[in-house]
């Protein structure tokens, strides 16, 4: 596994919790694992929120724009959050 497939950002709760939130794409699938401190182990999340599949859209735009994904997983992802979510404007 390469470390530009792997993508984690910080993000607070609405109830004021830090949360660490880290993404791997293996085999065409996006995978998130959460924690809430540093040294805590990383637990699946199996249904990430439409905020986490944004901020993962963001973090792949970037990439993409530094060549450092290919632009077919944009679109692909573009089409993951579109099927999970029909309402999101992507």
């Amino acid at each position: 596994m390469s470390a530009k497939a792997e993508i984690s950002w910080k993000i607070r709760t609405p109830e004021g919790e830090r949360r660490e939130v880290y993404v791997r794409h293996i085999g065409g699938e996006w995978r998130f694992f959460v924690r809430a401190r540093r040294f805590e182990t990383w637990q699946p999340l199996p249904r990430p929120e439409l905020e986490d599949w944004l901020n993962l859209l963001d973090a792949v735009t970037r990439r993409v724009h530094r060549r450092l994904l290919h632009p077919d997983d944009l679109a692909h992802l573009r089409r993951r959050i579109r099927e999970r979510f029909p309402e999101a404007r992507v």
